[in-house]
C-alpha cells in the first residue's frame, strides 16, 4: 500500500519514512488527525502552561511515543510541567548563558558528526572532564537538554533517536560523591520522563566500582525499558563494538574515526564567532545550527543496516518530596 507524503514529513528520506511507518505506526494519511487529538487533550490540564502546540512540535512527541495518543499527551504535559517545576533551569536557556556555555566548552555533551549504523545520533560524555569548581551538575544537565532541543529539530533524529556513551575513566571517588540522589533524580526526570527523544542505548565504559554502586541506587528511578537499554561495558570495548560499529566511533572508544574534538559541538552551537578566549554573547542561530549539523552527513548507517533497535519509552517517576534527600551524598567520603 502506498502512503502519501505530507508537508510534515518533508525532508525525510524514504527509508526513514518507511521506518516511521513500521516502527512508530506513523501514517501520513492520519497525521493531522493524530496531532489534533493530542491537542484536544490540553484542556484536561489547566494547571500546565502548554507554551507550544504547533503541528511540528506535537509530532515529535507522537514519534517519541509510537503514536499512542494517551502516552504522547502524558509526555507533552510532563515536558512543560518539568519546565514549570524547575524554572531556574530554564530561565536563560540558551547557548551563551555563562553556565551552559562553560559546560559546552568543556565538552558536555560531545556530539559526534557520524551517526551509528542505525542512523542514531551519538552523544558522548567524558565524566572526568567535570571540573566541579567550574561547572555545576545543573549547568551540565542544562547544556545536555539544550543540545537535545537543537538536535530534535531534525525529523530524522525524531525517528532514529539517540545513543549516549559515558566514559567514566579517571572519574574520581570525590567527583562521584557530588552526585546526590536529588540531582540524579532531576536528570532522570528531565531525560527519561520529560523529553521527546528515543534513546536507543546508554553505554557506560570504564566505570569504577563506585559507579556500579551509584547505578544500583538510581535503578529504582529507572523504567524497565530504560534499564534494558543501559549497558555496563567496563573496559571491554568489544562488547561496545557489537552494539555500535567501530566505523561510527572515535579512537577513544576503539573506533576508526579520529579522536573527538571537544570544542566541536560548542562551536556548532555558539556559531562562527566562537572563541575560547572571548566571552561570546549571541544566542545561537537555529538556521546556522541546521547547516552545521549537515543533515546530509555521510552516515555510517548508509550500507550497514536499515532497521533500528527498539527504543526507550519513558514515563513518569513516582514523585517524592524534592528536599527529602537534598544534599545526601550517595557515597560518603569517610
Amino acid at each position: 500500500m502506498r502512503y502519501t507524503m505530507t508537508h510534515l514529513q518533508a525532508g525525510l528520506s524514504s527509508e526513514t519514512t518507511e521506518k516511521a511507518r513500521l516502527e512508530l505506526n506513523e501514517n501520513p494519511d492520519t497525521l493531522h488527525q493524530d496531532i489534533q487529538q493530542v491537542r484536544d487533550m490540553i484542556i484536561t490540564r489547566p494547571d500546565i502552561g502548554f507554551l507550544r502546540t504547533d503541528d511540528d512540535f506535537i509530532l515529535r512527541f507522537l514519534r517519541a511515543r509510537k503514536f499512542n495518543q494517551i502516552e504522547t499527551f502524558k509526555l507533552l504535559a510532563q515536558y512543560f510541567q518539568y519546565r514549570q517545576q524547575n524554572l531556574d533551569m530554564f530561565q536563560s536557556f540558551k547557548a551563551d548563558d555563562p553556565g551552559i556555555k562553560r559546560a559546552l566548552m568543556d565538552g558536555f555533551p560531545g556530539v559526534l558528526e557520524t551517526p551509528d549504523q542505525y542512523g542514531r545520533k551519538i552523544l558522548i560524555l567524558f565524566a572526568s572532564n567535570w571540573d566541579q569548581s567550574r561547572n555545576s551538575f545543573t549547568d551540565i544537565l542544562r547544556a545536555i537538554l539544550l543540545s537535545l532541543e537543537v538536535l530534535i529539530e531534525d525529523p530524522e533524529l525524531q525517528i532514529n533517536g539517540f545513543i549516549l556513551i559515558i566514559d567514566w575513566s579517571n572519574f574520581s571517588f570525590k567527583q562521584a560523591s557530588k552526585l546526590t540522589p536529588t540531582i540524579l533524580k532531576l536528570a532522570i526526570e528531565g531525560l527519561q520522563d520529560s523529553f521527546p527523544a528515543r534513546f536507543g542505548g546508554i553505554h557506560f565504559v570504564n566505570q569504577p566500582w563506585y559507579i556500579h554502586a551509584l547505578y544500583t541506587i538510581i535503578k529504582p528511578f529507572l523504567k524497565d525499558k530504560t534499564r534494558k537499554r543501559i549497558f555496563l561495558h567496563g573496559n571491554n570495548l568489544n562488547s561496545l563494538h557489537q552494539l555500535i560499529f567501530p566505523e561510527c566511533l572515535p579512537s577513544e572508544f576503539g573506533g576508526t574515526l579520529p579522536p573527538y574534538d571537544m570544542g566541536m559541538w560548542a562551536r556548532t552551537l555558539l556559531g562562527p564567532d566562537y572563541n575560547d578566549e572571548t566571552e561570546y554573547t549571541h544566542t545561537y542561530d537555529a538556521l546556522h545550527v541546521k547547516e552545521a549539523l549537515g543533515i546530509s552527513d555521510k552516515d555510517c548507517s548508509d550500507k550497514l543496516m536499515k532497521r533500528s533497535q527498539s527504543v526507550v519509552e519513558p514515563g513518569t517517576l513516582r514523585h517524592r518530596d524534592r528536599d527529602e534527600d537534598t544534599a545526601q551524598p550517595l557515597l560518603a567520603l569517610d
